[in-house]
Parts: structure tokens; sequence; C-alpha cells
């Protein structure tokens, strides 16, 4: 087991603690994500995991080994992690490359190029290699600062919304590239996200915070077919939730439907068509049902009237 949280107690004040009697295990080698919506938690607990924030009580053991926290390092943080969060602390003066180098050794100068230039390609960013970071972006900034996290090949890497800055294409491009060097690498990764969809295809497990609490944790895949509760629901994208009188008047099994899971079909319940609009690989279409609105995703546009079924 790597990663360890036992009984963790945390309070930013006395009122009201953020985390009580917290327990995680994280194995080896794993891509986890940390997900919630903002205010959850998610950030505090990668501190705290970090040594970067003092627990009251309970216990955090990496790689065998108690952590301290902050009180128990002189300098914070833990040797065998690295964290990247929001503030990417690169040097100013320095190139991307002189940046992604700051922690290889000078004994072997080729072989640090050579891993400089195999990270900056992992992150997408060989051309800026001579660049000063003023002149990047913030997600290049971002890009560049996990390329430095990975160079001493860690144990652990934290990221905190490490594709929260990126635009679309440059999103698609560094999860496939990142996800399967540190795979390669056989790194520890915990994610944090408030968007699931955009890296469910690499987790082996995801935890769920909703409040401080852990609300749903384990496969990918078990967690987007039977979450825990809407908001659950909510974090893998678009979905219809219904309320337990719903779901009886609709003779359905479960309280949360995707919008692909709601098909068009000749024999069913009808729907009246409100809105039906062109949303690139698929149409996304607006439905009223026993006076309940419904979204769903079909191929081809629909009008007036439809007869749907529940998968």
């Amino acid at each position: 087991m790597l990663l360890e949280i036992n009984n963790l107690y945390f309070s930013y004040s006395q009122e009201k603690p953020l985390f009580q009697n917290l327990n995680l295990r994280f194995e080896e080698g794993s891509i986890i994500a940390l997900a919630g919506e903002s205010g959850c938690g998610k950030s505090t607990l990668l501190s705290l995991i970090y040594g970067l924030l003092d627990w009251q009580n309970g216990e955090i053991i990496f790689d065998g080994e108690k952590l301290m926290g902050p009180k128990g390092n002189l300098v914070p943080g833990e040797a065998k992690m690295k964290f990247v969060a929001q503030n990417f602390d690169l040097m100013p003066y320095a190139t991307v490359a002189e940046n992604v180098g700051k922690f290889i050794s000078n004994i072997n100068l080729t072989k640090k190029k050579e891993t400089v230039s195999e990270l900056l390609e992992v992150v997408g960013l060989e051309d800026f290699a001579n660049i000063l970071p003023k002149y990047l972006s913030g997600g290049q900034q971002q890009r560049v600062a996990i390329a430095r996290a990975l160079s001493v090949l860690p144990k652990l890497l934290i990221l905190d919304e490490p594709f929260s800055n990126l635009d679309f294409p440059r999103k698609i491009e560094l999860r496939e590239k990142l996800f399967r060097y540190v795979k390669q690498q056989n790194i520890s990764l915990v994610i944090s996200t408030h968007e699931l969809q955009d890296i469910i295809p690499w987790l082996d497990e995801i935890v769920v915070l909703q409040n401080g609490a852990i609300v749903q944790e384990g496969d990918p895949e078990k967690a987007f077919k039977n979450p825990y509760n809407p908001y659950v629901a909510k974090l893998f994208g678009e979905v219809n939730i219904f309320n337990d009188n719903e779901v009886t008047d609709f003779g359905i099994r479960k309280f949360s439907y995707y919008p692909k899971e709601i098909k068009i079909s000749e024999n069913g319940i009808e729907a009246e068509v409100q809105e039906s609009r062109f949303a690139g690989n698929h149409y996304w279409n607006k439905i009223m049902v026993k006076n309940k609105e419904l979204i769903i995703y079909t191929d081809q546009r629909i009008e007036n009237s439809v007869n749907i079924t529940f998968d």
C-alpha cells in the first residue's frame, strides 16, 4: 500500500471541521481522481498529503512511513512526492528547459538534455524550450511545472486541477501523454478534478468528496453506472435526475439517467420536443415528459413529439 490515511481529522476552525475520521487507501502505480465540486475539500486534502498543512488527529502513512506534516519537516513537503498546485513557482529568469531540468543532476549533461527533451515532449512544449516563463500562458506554465515535477521520478505525483487552464485540443493531447508516461514510469498519480468525464478512460480509481466526506470510491465504471447520489452523477457530465416519486411515476429503475440512456422508440412514453440543437457529434434535445423536462442526445434532429424508453 503506497498511501494510507487513517482517522484523519482536520479543521480550519474549531466550529466546523472539514474532515472527520477520513480513511483512504491508495495502491502503488495507480491513477486516482479526487473528484468533487469546488469547496468540497479536494485541494486541502492534497495539501495535507503533501505536508503543507498540519492535521489535528489521525495519521498519514506514505511508503510505510508516518508523515509528520509541516511541524515535522524543516522544509514543507515530502521528498518522494511532487505537488503541482495552482501556484506554479517557476524560476522567472530561467528558460523553460532550465526550469524543467532544475532538479536533474549535472553529472551527465547529455543525459540531462535528453531527459528534458523527453519531458517537454510529454507536455507538448518542445518548441518552447528556450522561452522564459513570462512569455507563456497560464496553461503553458502549468505544463512546465508538471514536466519539472516528473523530472525526479517521484513515487507519487499530486496534481491539483491540471487541465483547468488548458484549451480543449491541448487538454486532449496532454492527458493521454501524461497518463501513459506515469504508467510507464510506475509513478502513482493523484489528480483533483471537478470534471471526471475528461479523464475517466485513464483512471484506476475515483474518490468523490462532498462537504469533506467521502461519498463514493472505487472503480470508475461502477461509479458511473451506479452513482451513490445525484451529486456524484453530475460529476460525470449532463444528467437527468429523478426524485423518488418520479422514479415510481416513470416506472424506471434508478434516480439518474444520462442523456444517451434515454432512447427514441416506436413504443414508449410520449414526449413533446421543445428544442433540438446540433451539438457536434450528436443533437442536444430538450423534451417534456409527464411535466418534467429531460435532456436526451440523438443522432438526428427530432421534431414535434416522439416516444422514449429508458435503458
